[in-house]
């Protein structure tokens, strides 16, 4: 098999022969047809210093099984299969991928693979964040208000999507600039607002009321302030970004209100007891998806993978201006 391998933070991607992973246990070989980009992934090459054995980044994958492990019940050679993967191993930029079934579920019929690609991890981002994470509840909270912080990149266009599909919450995005809030207006929310200058400022003159619920996929050093203006008594917040500085939670303590985290690696990282949850998750994006529920959030797609697009896609996904997803075609096995 062919993968592309990056050995240093500052050089492109390598193409380099590996021996074909074998299929034992869960898991599953895929044969990759279509992959995504994502921010974590400039996040693990920036830790990179002169990596002798190299290293298989991307996480967010579509293609057909080629082999099953023997405990794999679920799939079958020849299954076309979406899946985010495990941040613990290799990942998808490659012709081939060793990866768990608990983990994975059978593509969307009606999506093409660079469709299906771009959905698993902003998809379970934002599905774990909202149902699992702020444990939101369809039929008790109707009528509250949840508050998306940047949610014209990946995760915020699921997470739109996913709370006006399964819940009745208002949903109030916010984005920078005019095609970024057209994009959120398109997705479902019901108010957009500009996160530039002072959030809660533009909240505020919004009229709009506290927020229930937040989900921040910004930057929460900045934004941290601002939620402690917006949330709602009682209310909860989720992050995704890490805080680069100390934060004072007691700012929280008289609104009795909460903070948790969201990191979608935590069920296949840790082998949670729960992993199987995973699958479950993209088996029901799978049938939004074929309902005509969820619109494809590929805006981008640069036809074949090589070092020389997925350099490209990465520069793209740095400026930190991106519409939806980001996808390129397989990597094909010479």
């Amino acid at each position: 098999m062919q993968a592309l391998q990056f050995h240093h933070a500052t050089e492109p991607a390598q193409c380099v022969q590996k021996a074909m992973p074998k299929a034992t246990g869960y898991d599953v070989v895929v044969a990759v047809e279509a992959v995504a980009v994502n921010p974590v992934d400039l996040k693990v090459k920036s830790t990179l210093q002169d990596d002798a054995n190299g290293k298989i980044i991307g996480w967010d994958a579509a293609g057909i099984i080629t082999e099953v492990g023997e405990q794999c019940q679920n799939f079958q050679v020849g299954d076309k299969v979406f899946y985010a993967g495990d941040i613990g191993r290799d990942g998808c930029y490659a012709s081939h991928q060793l990866v768990d079934s608990r983990i994975i579920a059978k593509a969307p019929k009606s999506l093409q693979p660079h469709e299906a690609a771009a959905l698993p991890l902003t998809a379970l981002t934002a599905w774990e964040s909202l149902f699992d994470r702020l444990k939101i509840d369809a039929d008790k909270d109707r009528d509250k208000t949840l508050l998306i912080i940047g949610a014209a990149g990946g995760v915020g266009s699921m997470a739109i999507q996913l709370a006006k599909q399964l819940t009745s919450l208002k949903v109030i995005a916010t984005a920078s600039r005019p095609e970024t809030q057209q994009w959120c207006e398109k997705l479902g929310a019901d108010v957009v607002i500009s996160h530039k200058g002072e959030l809660k400022d533009n909240y505020q003159a919004a009229n709009l009321p506290a927020a229930d619920y937040i989900l921040c996929l910004n930057d929460s050093d900045y934004y941290y302030p601002h939620m402690v203006e917006l949330i709602a008594p009682q209310g909860l917040i989720a992050l995704v970004v890490s805080f680069q500085q100390p934060v004072d939670l007691n700012l929280l303590k008289n609104k009795s209100a909460g903070l948790v985290w969201e990191f979608m690696f935590t069920r296949p990282n840790m082998k949670t007891t729960d992993i199987e949850q995973q699958g479950h998750i993209l088996q029901r994006i799978a049938q939004m998806a074929d309902l005509n529920q969820l619109q494809p959030v590929s805006q981008q797609h640069f036809d074949q993978l090589t070092p020389q697009t997925l350099e490209q896609a990465h520069y793209l996904l740095s400026l930190g201006q991106t519409v939806g997803k980001i996808t390129l075609g397989a990597l094909s096995d010479a």
